[in-house]
């Protein structure tokens, strides 16, 4: 298999992508149908594509039933939960309490994004967890004529620990082995010579799987990040700004799919 082009798409799933999904992303229904045609516009030079799929449980770190408040109710989503709220009683995890407030404590030292509670999403097997229907048709074409698998990797399994990036969580777990740094993944993609990046959605897992490669320039200045193939989710227009411009100092170049010559 040649190496030149690498497709790496973060998590195209029905509850991001479609109007009725548990977490939509405004306009994620038609960076979809734009990829999909930059994939029928490519057959040819892609070389190989990777697909991240966001996968939970429902009682999960990031969902409303893991949490109580002191008269027994459950956040709204959207609602933010700090390392202080918990420590003062206003929430309390009912779940592995004090991974909980070690996981809020650590999220918060590292500088990662604040801890959000998100709509019951991306459940796996579920139908929001599957692929869009318009992207997995030219996946499928793509698998035909290139003759090469594309590749699924499932993430945020673990209840304890958030994982909007693709190549670990945001707070690794060090009892489970799936949250820490994907080296081999890594590894894998540094070997092409163009990483293609596209997903949903930018302000989360598009831009923390990318904010994960900064310590290796190498593998940043192959990256081209196509904006017109994701958003961002609504309320978070600007949360990720500071890190698509570090990706631009880096070397990584941001265009759209029709600038974009492979």
């Amino acid at each position: 298999m040649k190496n030149n082009n690498l497709l790496l798409i973060i998590d195209p799933q029905n509850d991001f992508c479609l109007p009725h999904g548990a977490l939509y992303v405004p306009g994620a229904e038609n960076d979809m149908a734009r990829l999909a045609g930059f994939i029928k516009n490519n057959y040819a030079v892609i070389d190989q594509i990777i697909i991240s799929l966001d996968t939970h449980h429902v009682l999960d770190i990031s969902h409303p039933y893991y949490w109580r408040d002191s008269s027994g109710g459950i956040p709204a989503p959207y609602t933010q939960i700090t390392y202080k709220e918990l420590v003062g009683a206003k929430w309390t995890a009912c779940f592995d309490r004090e991974k909980a407030a070690l996981y809020l404590r650590q999220l918060e030292e590292q500088k990662e994004f604040p801890h959000v509670i998100w709509p019951e999403h991306c459940i796996a097997g579920s139908a929001g967890a599957a692929i869009i229907d318009v992207l997995m048709n030219e996946l499928k074409n793509w698998e035909r004529l290139s003759n090469t698998h594309f590749q699924i990797i499932e993430k945020g399994l673990n209840p304890a620990s958030e994982m909007f990036g693709i190549f670990r969580a945001n707070i690794p777990d060090p009892e489970d082995a799936s949250t820490a740094e994907n080296k081999a993944l890594i590894n894998h993609i540094s070997q092409f010579d163009k990483i293609i990046v596209v997903g949903e959605a930018k302000s989360h897992c598009v831009a923390n799987s990318i904010k994960q490669l900064f310590d290796y320039p190498e593998v940043m200045k192959k990256l081209v990040i196509l904006d017109d193939c994701m958003s961002n989710v609504r309320g978070f227009e600007t949360i990720a700004a500071p890190i698509y411009e570090k990706a631009l100092q880096i070397g990584a170049k941001i265009l759209k799919s029709s600038d974009l010559s492979i």
